[in-house]
């Protein structure tokens, strides 16, 4: 059995479209399918009731964060391998069973992604990574790795220098959609709840590989994924989390390795870079107002039926 599992808040539609696509999977009758709604309040928990009655449902009285939310569901489930995908995705064929039939082929593998695509079919970078570092970070604020994207060296976090098209052993995945080894779980233990939102996986696959397993991007298995459909109801608050998620990244696993006053540069950067996002966020706010996101941001046929257009503030 594979243990799916889709936290959930405020996006019914896409969420939808995303059970949807999961069934549609050849070995759908494998799976063992959670969703954990963080108090939408938005009608998510009736259409899940209506619409898919095999759907195990956890249903928060709070918005307990992704991490908590996902533990939730890990402790309840079953599965040999556990499947962590995002509601805003659409699975492409039989994905995830090509996920669990490379996790049964590969038995040194802990963790395992697909190769995720926008709306537009452009790779998505964060679903093969490099661990972040100082020197990284430099190359991306700098905007050097995009200038020089076959670079070994700048481009090195996102890999672009890597063929998409490539199996490839990496050291992170997107958590928009990751498969884990129960056994790996086991040994490293499930997310940290220090984190609310956004670099938990990052932390779960650095502690996967210093455990000796392997993690493995395969673009055999494809997704597509409209990257932070719930997050755009709360820009600023979506800012702040994924800069505080940077910010235990270092300190937990990058910090202990210089000096005091580097690091609180580091520290200083990380939320320096985070004013510059909310600021230009509520000033693009205030121009642009109240828009409608495109119904095309999802391939057109792999839409649910009826769905209309999401709405953001």
């Amino acid at each position: 059995m594979i243990s799916i599992v889709i936290v959930n808040w405020k996006t019914p539609r896409l969420l939808s479209g995303c059970l949807d696509s999961l069934f549609a999977d050849a070995g759908s009758r494998d799976f063992e399918i959670w969703v954990v709604d963080n108090a939408s309040g938005d009608g998510s928990l009736a259409m899940l009731e209506e619409r898919y009655p095999r759907v195990r449902v956890i249903a928060n009285e709070e918005n307990v964060g992704f991490a908590r939310a996902c533990n939730q569901a890990i402790a309840r489930s079953s599965g040999r391998y556990v499947l962590l995908i995002n509601p805003d995705t659409l699975a492409v064929g039989d994905a995830v069973s090509r996920l669990a039939e490379f996790m049964d082929a590969n038995p040194q593998c802990g963790a395992v992604g697909p190769k995720i695509l926008n709306p537009d079919g452009t790779l998505q970078l964060a679903c093969r990574r490099s661990f972040p570092d100082p020197l990284a970070a430099f190359f991306r604020l700098s905007y050097l790795s995009r200038l020089f994207p076959r670079s070994k060296l700048m481009a090195r976090y996102n890999l672009t220098f890597e063929d998409p098209d490539s199996l490839l052993e990496v050291d992170a995945l997107s958590g928009s959609c990751m498969m884990v080894r129960r056994q790996a779980i086991e040994t490293v233990g499930v997310l940290d709840e220090e984190w609310f939102m956004y670099g938990e996986e990052i932390d779960w696959c650095w502690r996967i590989k210093k455990a000796g397993w392997k993690v493995v991007y395969n673009p055999q298995a494809v997704i597509y994924h409209y990257h932070g459909a719930a997050s755009r109801l709360r820009p600023v608050k979506a800012t702040i989390s994924l800069h505080h998620g940077m910010t235990l990244f270092y300190r937990k696993h990058v910090a202990p390795r210089y000096w005091a006053p580097f690091n609180a540069l580091v520290y200083a950067g990380i939320w320096l870079r985070a004013s510059i996002f909310v600021v230009a966020g509520v000033l693009r706010s205030l121009v642009l107002g109240r828009k409608e996101v495109p119904r095309d941001l999802l391939p057109p046929e792999r839409l649910p039926q009826g769905a209309g257009p999401v709405r953001t503030p």
